[in-house]
């Protein structure tokens, strides 16, 4: 009886993990860093290979952000990133898409958005664009009540360019 209750105790804490599937658009290796603000934990960083998806599993009130960069690069420096504070305000988990640190990164985060409604999206296909942050005082965080998000990483061919929630139907 007590390994039942592990088990459901178990299954409902993996059903409420905040995660974000990583999904390469093109067929690039990279590798994603993970940087968290000061009393959330690290992460590892993640191999996300050309065509792949990798979920990133992310503890209850993480805050942070991630970045993409070519697999092998010496000195990662940073890209544009995908932010993110899950269980914050309300309960909600708030994120972007923010082109502040590294605007010329036109190849790393591309978009986020939530798994199963799709919007709202943060971020776009081509840079600059105006549904991300290009300056500190730009008005751009959405949020969600969902704990699955969606990154899209990577370049679209451009005869696959479309509207990035078809990418996943």
């Amino acid at each position: 009886m007590q390994f039942k209750t592990l088990t459901l105790a178990a299954l409902a804490a993996f059903a409420t993990a905040n995660t974000v599937d990583m999904v390469s658009q093109d067929n690039v290796n990279r590798e994603i860093h993970f940087t968290p603000q000061i009393g959330s934990p690290e992460l590892d960083t993640i191999a996300l290979a050309g065509g792949e998806t990798k979920t990133a599993t992310f503890p209850e009130g993480w805050v942070g952000n991630w970045y993409a960069v070519t697999e092998g690069t010496a000195d990662p420096g940073k890209g544009m990133l995908g932010e993110i504070r899950w269980n914050g305000w309300q309960g909600l988990n708030f994120f972007d898409v923010s082109a502040i640190v590294d605007p010329e990164d036109h190849h790393g985060v591309k978009e986020l958005y939530p798994k199963n409604a799709k919007t709202p999206l943060s971020g776009c296909q081509e840079f600059p664009c105006d549904n991300c942050y290009n300056l500190p005082d730009d008005i751009a965080t959405m949020s969600t009540t969902e704990s699955e998000l969606v990154c899209l990483i990577g370049d679209l061919s451009p005869t696959q360019r479309r509207h990035a929630r078809d990418v996943l139907q």
